[in-house]
């Protein structure tokens, strides 16, 4: 698997990526003709070097000599569309876009589809975010990790005024990101980068162990006295499988007051409702009380539906919600026959292990009562026959 680490000690901004990853190998001339490709009349790329303290760093420049349309999330989405680029470059390049524009609604109290990207803005965006989606895919970057992110403190000029440092829509789409708030007068973090960091990333916590094979540097466009103004790419491989991860809501309450019989056929309600999953764990509340703690997953969507049936289900007066990451093997449900019938199992991909298959409970007990056979036995002989198949 190769992986790319973001070395954001000093911030991310769109041209920042665009010179590290040129750095890492990425063909300049791929880059210096994206905007023909992307029909952009008027805007040219320069690249070259830039000192940045002890480094000498790869920068990128973006030009628009003429001028540029009114643009909206529709009208950048449509030139993606247009655009001579491999459809996995242009969806991600459409969800990076969406990100910054859902940001700035929330921002402006408007809509992303109403959002107005700034001209100039909006051709320099097309560049940054398109050319490091291509870039990243050139490389043959599989997943994506990142420091935590610098902001930076002040303010400073937009096409609304002056405004602070950080940007209110790169606040709006850091949340849930690891950053840190360094006494360094100047905008870290652009929304660009702030976009296309939170959009690629897999995740912020462990990078995974890798043999380094590549390094890019990408230079600011500004010198910094306190550090180096500099964006660094690592690029390797590792032997660690990759894992799926997603966003899940974890919803939780304690109950100290409420019948057990109760609250343990609320389970079954709870995924009737659409929770991926449900546990009641015995508990020591405050004074001493024996008290029951509820634990439900599910999807962010549904968190709130499920929040209104446990307080009206429940005595609970209050439940907590966060959002959570989730790793999760991949999974398929496959049949086998066996001498009690079909019975189905749940088969997953253990990453270094090879599949793991586990018989589904309802099936085994359905197979179980039509043989009037016992459990266990319907269940290791579902287990053979699917051993039986992988032979």
């Amino acid at each position: 698997m190769k992986l790319a680490y973001f070395d954001c000690f000093s911030g991310i901004s769109g041209d920042m990526c665009l010179g590290a990853l040129i750095g890492a190998g990425w063909p300049p001339a791929e880059l210096l003709a994206l905007p023909e490709r992307l029909g952009l009349a008027g805007v040219t790329i320069t690249t070259g070097t830039a000192r940045r303290g002890p480094f000498v760093a790869h920068q990128v420049k973006v030009d628009v000599a003429s001028r540029q349309p009114h643009r909206h999330l529709g009208d950048l989405l449509a030139m993606l569309d247009r655009a001579e680029l491999p459809a996995a470059a242009r969806a991600r390049a459409g969800e990076v876009f969406e990100r910054l524009a859902m940001a700035e609604a929330e921002v402006h109290g408007s809509t992303p589809e109403k959002v107005h990207f700034h001209e100039v803005g909006a051709a320099d965006a097309l560049v940054d975010v398109v050319g490091t989606v291509l870039g990243l895919d050139a490389l043959g970057i599989e997943e994506i990790y990142a420091s935590p992110l610098r902001l930076g403190r002040g303010s400073v000029n937009s096409e609304h005024g002056v405004i602070p440092v950080p940007a209110p829509a790169t606040t709006h789409l850091l949340r849930g990101a690891p950053v840190e708030m360094p006494d360094i007068e100047a905008e870290l973090v652009t929304p660009t980068g702030a976009a296309l960091i939170t959009t690629l990333i897999t995740r912020w916590d462990r990078v995974p162990v890798f043999r380094l094979e590549r390094v890019g540097t990408g230079a600011g466009g500004r010198d910094l006295k306190q550090q180096p103004n500099v964006l660094r790419v690592l690029i390797g491989e590792s032997d660690e499988a990759p894992l799926t991860r997603r966003r899940v809501a974890v919803l939780e309450t304690a109950l100290d007051d409420d019948n057990p019989q109760f609250v343990a056929a609320v389970v079954p309600r709870l995924l009737e409702h659409g929770a991926l999953d449900a546990m009641i764990v015995p508990t020591v509340m405050k004074k001493g009380r024996a008290g029951l703690w509820l634990v439900v997953v599910a999807e962010p969507e549904s968190a709130d539906p499920l929040a209104r049936l446990l307080l009206r289900e429940t005595s609970s007066l209050g439940v907590r919600v966060r959002l959570d990451d989730r790793f999760e093997l991949e999974r398929r449900i496959v049949e086998v026959d066996t001498p009690f019938g079909r019975v189905a199992l749940k088969v997953a991909a253990v990453p270094e292990s090879g599949e793991r298959a586990v018989p589904e409970f309802e099936s085994v007990r359905a197979a179980s009562e039509r043989a009037g056979r016992p459990l266990r036995e319907v269940a290791e002989a579902a287990l053979e026959a699917w051993k039986q198949t992988t032979r």
